[in-house]
Parts: structure tokens; C-alpha cells; sequence
């Protein structure tokens, strides 16, 4: 029977061996022919194929409320007869579903592309050795290795255990550890009480294991689950506060086109014209290329933080980013180089000993008779630091493991029993305070060994022992009356880069927080090198029996948090978001992934371990705080120039449309045709394709800034009655001054609120003197000055007549220039009065995460990208 066919029921029923004869292979696993055979046949361990869809990106063009305005609205004005009108809402339409599906589309294929280089591994063994590879070239039969903090590749049958615990809350919503074990179940025994099976996607809490697989892709339980979910990712902060601004706009069109429609009908004037007025109205006080705006926004950001080596899962994440006041971070890596490196092994007496060094290696989680690699950075280092010597060279071939007892961040130690030269010991290798703890006899001399080590930022594993006689397993328990060896001492330097790191964070208003599980005084070191300003040190042990305004208050207060479990990193994160902080988090061990989950940004790098890189919104390809730096800017960039666009936008929108509602009660005939007033706003939003090139100034980075519906009410109400003035003034001059009949009025109105809302974008893009203290871009600065000439253009122009516009004299120009001079001062006046008396901002709403979010975010990992990059898991 093919690994395809076999159920799971009958797997986990039947014996190892028989699972195995089945599967047509061995507890050696597979050889490399027959995996590629197997790939062939199976197709990669992969939930679904992903392709870049254009259909599907489209399709998220169509589905926003002011576009599916805009559609009805063009339709409409068709069959009403106003064809210029319906082919002018049809450019605005195409204008931004063109620009919004082409930027998301080219973000899609860049974000594919920078997926490819983001890898996840399983340890397999082919050709009779354990060997990495990537998640997605397992298939049924291979025999894979499953360690601690590591996240089951595929469908498993468990061969041999040591302590085997996985974490299944992923599938049955348990989130205590499943004891495993290699014996079969009963037939029809429950998917949750199937002892011997390890599932994809489930995560290893503790012990280790090996097993063959019998289930990959979709044929897999999680692979089942995830096929059956939509796509559809959880809402950002920044999409509601979208989503709710366009419900906000649409209720105020919506109202004026009714007031409009019913005074135009209570005047007696034509139904038609009526309606079609009403109806440009509402169009004309939407922002209509806001989604294009956002996405060359997005797309732009996406690009650079590419160039920048940071990914990010999604295009709306890049402002969630930059909405990142507290950064809580481990320091390696970060704040030191990453690079751990033996230095020494000593004695406790402070001597070197290679005795301690041959303790230490027999207490790693490689097997010493066969080699392979290392899950664990400090063992990796440990081995390297061998100098090319074979185990046996180093340890003698008198030295035999018995059994081991893996590490977990519970007794924060490593045991092995082993029978060295005739003798059984119990070797114990793990944190300085935890081994010492087990020792009753450490000399003075030993502890101020350690507090030197300590304070020149060395990173410390004791190792002791004890004679072990009669003993065959190891618990716990047995883990007492050791006798201290000595201590492996390594380094990891700070790195050079880090303190330009740290100002540039200082300089976005970050507060930086180190939780670390090494010691305190280490970390205080690594502080004190690069200059980070500390408000104290707190540990673990110290946080355990704090309540919640305790542990708030420490969270609050403190800096540095040492020896720090994985439970209290998340309870930290948790506490500082309920003061209404945006807290980000950067990790990548086995233990960060509950925080990583917990933050409002959880951040995780190349090299982290899958179980942190699936549960991270961002994924750095460089493990520097630089380049996390750079992803803030970005985000806050963004947004800054949304809000340009907004404010912009709502405020000399709505001033003009009540302009259009005033004159329309009071004059004999339309202020302005439907299609002029469409054409307007065709002609002003498209200079602002080129707000997202805008510059932004050095006080808007310090601090991120969250959608405020009532800031922007505040503003719209403020500023829209500004631009109405200059309407009114202009109304007094082409009908009091100027004598002019309705095509004239209509000419000259337009080519005034185009100019006047156009070029208020230079007032608004800053709160400094614009030009003097805060420059726009080159490309807003052209587009802005040659919109107002286009629109000047055009009443005289050939298609003025089409149009319905008509040349105006000169001295209207002339009091125009003037006009728009004294409204950009008074606006200048009216701005510092506006920000004198800041409105409080209000924060995003939190993200809430369902059992189905944590699947999809996992089934991501399981990914296959076929076609731009084939052959590639994306994560």
C-alpha cells in the first residue's frame, strides 16, 4: 500500500514495522533516488500550489465601497443620458483599479520572489545519514528527527522517543503538551489520543523523537484543514481605520446628494439634471484614487524595504511597523554579533580543562558514535571548537551514552547517563544557577569564577556529575548531588553596527527592551558596551509571583529582563499592550514564538527557527536592528502620506461640494455642470498619484500615528468651510464684477476651486512653513503646478466648447493669483492655530487571532511557489 493510501486510523494501529514494510522502507529512511522517485510521484510536501494571481488581485480592486460608488454612479449617469459624465467617472474608475492592481501585482511578485530566499528545514535521514532539507522535498517514508521547538514537517509515525511532547492546540485546541510514545493505539482510537502519531504542524514542546513520514501536503491532517480555509488574513489596524473612513465619507455624500436632490426638486428644476448633479456631488466628495494612493504608497514602501533585506508577509504590515513605540528584542544577534565561539573550558577552580570540555560533549544533542549537526547554537560551537578531531579522538572510544534527557526551558539542562571507561555517570550541562543549584559543595572560589565570567560578558554552561551506578533512565529527580566540573565559557561580541542602531530607533521615539534568557549581568554588560541607557534589571525569578499591576509596573519600569521564560516574555508583551502601547517583537529561538504571536508585530529573521518564522509578521533577512530601523521609517512614511492625502482630500472636497450645495439652492442654473465637477476631481486627484513621493518631515518619524476618525471630522470641518470662503468670493466676483451668465460662471469656478484645492496640498503636506522650512517632492511639485495649468488650459482649448466652458478675461486671472495667495495664508494661520491644541490620538484596534488565523499563518510555511520560482517553499 503507497504512503498515499494508508489512513491514518490504520497507522497509528499498526506496529512500527508494519507501518514501515508498507511505506516500502526502513528505520535507515530513504536513499536519495528513491526520495527524488517518491518527489515524482507525490509532488512536493506542500498544502497548495500558490501562483501570483492577476484575476485574484484584481478582484481586491473591485471590493471598496467608494469605487463600487463610483460604478453605480457611472451607470446611472449613462442611461440618464449624460455620457460625458459616465465616460469621465469611467477614466477616474480605470485610473485607480489600473494603478492599484498594478502596484499590488508588482508587490505580489516581489514579495514571491523575496519569499524564495526564506527557507524552512526538516533533519531527514537519507543515504543512511542525517541530513537537512527543505520542508517541502520530504515525502512518505523518509525518516525525519524531530528536536525541541521545532515544527512537525509532515505526518509522522513515531519510531523511538526520549521525553516526546508535542504541543497539537494547532488541531485539537488543547494547548497542553501530548505525551508521545512508539507503541501503536487501539484501532478507532480518536485523532487527539493517537500517542504515536507527531501531525504537521503541530510543534515539539519537549523531549525529542524520530519517525517516519506517512502523510505530506494536503494528505496530511493540518494539510486537510488549511485546504478547507479561505485565504483571508485577520484586518490590520490600518485597514479598519480605512475601512471605517470610507464608511465615514460615504454617509456625508450620501446625505448631501439627498439634501441636494430634494432642494433642486422643491426649486422645480429639470429631475434629470437634478439627479445628476446630486449624484457628481457625492462622487466629488469621495477621495477616488485613495486605494490607488494607498498602494503606490505600499508598493514603494514594499520595494525599499526589499532593497533593505526585510520581508514582509504582507503589504499592509509595513504600516503596522511603523506603528512600533516599544521593541522588545533578544541581544543576540541584535545587539552582539550572533557569532558564538568557544573560548574556554576551565575547571572550578578557574584552571583550563579538557576534561570539562570531554563532559561537555558527551552532554550535546549529537551523538557522539555517529556525528551529524547541531539544533543548538552553543553545542554547534562546542563541536566546531574541536579542531577537526573525530569523536572518538575526543572522547575515547571507552565512552557510551545510555540515555539522555533533552533540554527544556523548565530545568534549563541537558542529562546524559553514560558509561565512561567502566563507570556510569549522570553528566548534567546547563545554566550556571540551575546546575549549581544541584550542587551542595561549590567553593567560594567557583561562584567568583562565574561572577567574573559573568561580568566580562561571557555566556556560561556549567557542567557537573555524579557517579551513577544502577541507574538506566534518567528523570528529573535524578538530576541532584552533582559535583560541579567546571564551566564552558563562550563569546559573543557586541556588534560594531548596533550602537548606530540603537540612536536610530532613539531617533523614531522606540523604547528598546531586552529579554533575554542569559544571565543579568551578561546582558547589563552588552548594555552598558553599546550604550544603551537602562532603567533597571529584572528576573525571571523575580516576575514569577508578581500579580497583574505588579508585573505591570515592572514591565513599565524596567529594561533588562533576565532568565526570562517563554510564558513570562508573552505575559510582558501582553501587560505593555493593555497600557495601549504598540509593542513589536524580534525573535528567533524555539522559546519566542509565544510572544511573536502575542505582539502587534511579531518580527523573526532568516535564521530564526521555523516555529519563529511562522508565527512573524515580518521576516528580516539581515539580523540587524538597522535594517528594523529602516521597516519603521517606511511604515511611518506611509502612513504620513496617506493622511496627506485624506486630509487633503475630505477637507477641500467637502468645502467645495457645500460651495456646489449653497449656489445650487441660489442660483437659477447649475454652479457647475456634472461632468466639470467629475473633471475637477479627475484632474485634481491625479496630482496626488504623486503623494506617495512626497518627503516627510523629521517630526513626523518620531512617533508612530494611528487613523483618527474624529481628528479628521475636526479637520474637515475646519479647513472645508476655508475653501468654501474663496467659492463664495469667487461667486461675488464672476456674478457682481464680471456679469456673467451661467457658461462663464461655470468656467470660472472650476478653473478657481481647481487651483485652490490643487495647491493646498503644499499648506497641508506640513505643519512647517511650506518651502521655507519643509520642501515637497520634485514630482508633487510638478504635477500639482501642471494640473492648475491643464485646467486653465482647457477653457480655452478646442474641446472648451465639448466641455462647456468658455474663455475668461484676464482681470480674472489677476484676481485669482490673489485669491489663491491670501487662501494658502489664511490656511497657514488657521494650521497653527489647528495643531496648537492637538487631539489626543486614538490607537488601532487590537488584532484578534482565531484558532483559523494561527492555521493559515502556519499553512503558509507549507506553501509551493509554481511558476516564478518553482521548486521553492513559501513561508
Amino acid at each position: 500500500m503507497t504512503g498515499s493510501e494508508l489512513s491514518t486510523g490504520a497507522v497509528a494501529a499498526a506496529p512500527v514495522a508494519d507501518v514501515l514494510r508498507r511505506l516500502d522502507t526502513s528505520a535507515a529512511g530513504l536513499s536519495g533516488a528513491q526520495a527524488a522517485a517518491r518527489m515524482e510521484r507525490y509532488g512536493p510536501n506542500a498544502v497548495r500550489t500558490h501562483h501570483v494571481n492577476a484575476l485574484a488581485v484584481l478582484g481586491r480592486q473591485l471590493r471598496n465601497a467608494v469605487l463600487i460608488l463610483l460604478g453605480g454612479t457611472a451607470v446611472v449617469s449613462y442611461f440618464l443620458g449624460d455620457s460625458m459624465q459616465a465616460v469621465i467617472i469611467g477614466i477616474i474608475l480605470a485610473a485607480s483599479i489600473g494603478l492599484g492592481f498594478l502596484n499590488e501585482y508588482r508587490a505580489e511578485r516581489a514579495a514571491a520572489a523575496l519569499h524564495a530566499g526564506v527557507h524552512h528545514n526538516a533533519v531527514v535521514r537519507r543515504d543512511g545519514r542525517f541530513v537537512t532539507v527543505d520542508v517541502t522535498a520530504l515525502v512518505p517514508g523518509d525518516v525525519v528527527r524531530l528536536s525541541l521547538g521545532e515544527a512537525v514537517p509532515a505526518d509522522v509515525r513515531l519510531i523511538d522517543v526520549n521525553g516526546l511532547e508535542c504541543n497539537e492546540s494547532i488541531l485539537t485546541g488543547e494547548s497542553t503538551g501530548s505525551e508521545k510514545s512508539p507503541q501503536p493505539v487501539p484501532a478507532g482510537t480518536e485523532l487527539a489520543e493517537s500517542s504515536d502519531l507527531a501531525f504537521m504542524g503541530t510543534i515539539v514542546s519537549a523531549g525529542e523523537g524520530t519517525g517516519v513520514v506517512y502523510a505530506t501536503g494536503h494528505n496530511a491532517e493540518f494539510g486537510r484543514i488549511a485546504a478547507g480555509l479561505d485565504d483571508r488574513p485577520p484586518e490590520t489596524g490600518f485597514q479598519v481605520g480605512l475601512r471605517r473612513f470610507s464608511y465615514l465619507l460615504l454617509h456625508v455624500a450620501v446625505a448631501l446628494m439627498v439634501v441636494i436632490l430634494a432642494s433642486n426638486l422643491l426649486l422645480h428644476k429639470q429631475v434629470i439634471n437634478s439627479v445628476l448633479f446630486s449624484l457628481a456631488i457625492a462622487v466629488g466628495i469621495t477621495p477616488q484614487l485613495l486605494p490607488a494612493v494607498v498602494s503606490t504608497s505600499l508598493a514603494t514602501g514594499s520595494r525599499q524595504l526589499a532593497r533593505a533585506k526585510v520581508l514582509v508577509k504582507r503589504l499592509v504590515c509595513i504600516e503596522d511597523l511603523g506603528d512600533i513605540d516599544i521593541l522588545i528584542t533578544d541581544k543576540t544577534g541584535t545587539l552582539t554579533e550572533g557569532r558564538i565561539t568557544l573560548v574556554d573550558t576551565v575547571d572550578a577552580a578557574g584552571a583550563h580543562s579538557e576534561a570539562v570540555r570531554r563532559l561537555g560533549l558527551l552532554a550535546t544533542d549529537v551523538d557522539p558514535e555517529s556525528g551529524g549537526v547541531s539544533g543548538n547554537a552553543l553545542d554547534a560551537a562546542l563541536w566546531e571548537a574541536t579542531q577537526g578531531k573525530s569523536p572518538q579522538q575526543l572522547l575515547g572510544c571507552v565512552a557510551r551514552r545510555v540515555a539522555t534527557l533533552p533540554f527544556d526551558h523548565e530545568r534549563r539542562a541537558t542529562s546524559v547517563l553514560a558509561d565512561d571507561d567502566g563507570q556510569r555517570v549522570l553528566v548534567v550541562k546547563g545554566a550556571p544557577e540551575q546546575v549549581l543549584a544541584q550542587c551542595p559543595a561549590v567553593t567560594p572560589a567557583a561562584r567568583q569564577i562565574l561572577a567574573a565570567l559573568f561580568a566580562a560578558g561571557r555566556r556560561v554552561v556549567a557542567v557537573a556529575s555524579r557517579p551513577a551506578a544502577g541507574l538506566t533512565a534518567i528523570t528529573p529527580a535524578d538530576e541532584r548531588d552533582l559535583t560541579l566540573a567546571g564551566f564552558l565559557v563562550f563569546a559573543d561580541e557586541p556588534k560594531p553596527a548596533a550602537r548606530q542602531s540603537l540612536a536610530e530607533l532613539a531617533a523614531l521615539g522606540i523604547e528598546l527592551k531586552i529579554a533575554t534568557g542569559d544571565n543579568p549581568r551578561v546582558a547589563e554588560k552588552v548594555c552598558a558596551d553599546l550604550g544603551l541607557a537602562s532603567k533597571g534589571t529584572v528576573t525571571g525569578a523575580q516576575l514569577d509571583p508578581l500579580g497583574d499591576d505588579d508585573f505591570a509596573d515592572a514591565a513599565r519600569h524596567h529594561t533588562i529582563f533576565a532568565r526570562i521564560s517563554p510564558e513570562q516574555k508573552e505575559r510582558l508583551i501582553t501587560s505593555l499592550r493593555r497600557t495601549g502601547r504598540s509593542v513589536g517583537f524580534l525573535g528567533d529561538g524555539v522559546n519566542d514564538a509565544l510572544a511573536l504571536h502575542a505582539a502587534d508585530v511579531g518580527i523573526s529573521v532568516d535564521s530564526a527557527t521555523d516555529v519563529a518564522k511562522d508565527a512573524a509578521d515580518v521576516v528580516l533577512l539581515e539580523k540587524d536592528l538597522g535594517v528594523l530601523a529602516t521597516g519603521v521609517a517606511w511604515g511611518r512614511r506611509i502612513f504620513a502620506n496617506t493622511i496627506k492625502y485624506v486630509l487633503m482630500g475630505t477637507s477641500s472636497n467637502f468645502g467645495n461640494m457645500f460651495s456646489a450645495a449653497a449656489a445650487s439652492a441660489l442660483l437659477p442654473f447649475l454652479p457647475m455642470l456634472p461632468s466639470q465637477i467629475l473633471l475637477n476631481n479627475l484632474l485634481y486627484d491625479s496630482s496626488q498619484l504623486a503623494i506617495p513621493t512626497d518627503r516627510v518631515d523629521d517630526e513626523q518619524l518620531q512617533a508612530p500615528a494611528h487613523w483618527n476618525l474624529a481628528f479628521i471630522r475636526r479637520f474637515m470641518l475646519i479647513f472645508g468651510p476655508i475653501s468654501s470662503l474663496f467659492d463664495f468670493l469667487t461667486f461675488g466676483l464672476m456674478l457682481g464684477v464680471l456679469h456673467a451668465g451661467a457658461v462663464e460662471f461655470r468656467t470660472g469656478w472650476f478653473v478657481e476651486s481647481l487651483a485652490t484645492q490643487t495647491l493646498i496640498i503644499f499648506a497641508i503636506r506640513t505643519r512647517k512653513v511650506p518651502f521655507v522650512r519643509s520642501r515637497p517632492s520634485a514630482p508633487l511639485a510638478v504635477t500639482s503646478l501642471s494640473v492648475v495649468a491643464i485646467g486653465a488650459v482647457l477653457t480655452i482649448s478646442p474641446l472648451a466648447h465639448t466641455l462647456g466652458f468658455t474663455p475668461l478675461p484676464w482681470a480674472f486671472f489677476a484676481v485669482l493669483g490673489g485669491f489663491v495667495v491670501t487662501y494658502l495664508v489664511l490656511v497657514e494661520l488657521a494650521k497653527k492655530m489647528f495643531y496648537a491644541e492637538p487631539l489626543a490620538p486614538a490607537g488601532p484596534p487590537r488584532r484578534t487571532r482565531g484558532r483559523a488565523h494561527h492555521i493559515r499563518r502556519r499553512a503558509a510555511r507549507f506553501h509551493y511557489v509554481d511558476g516564478d520560482a518553482p521548486g521553492v517553499g513559501i513561508r
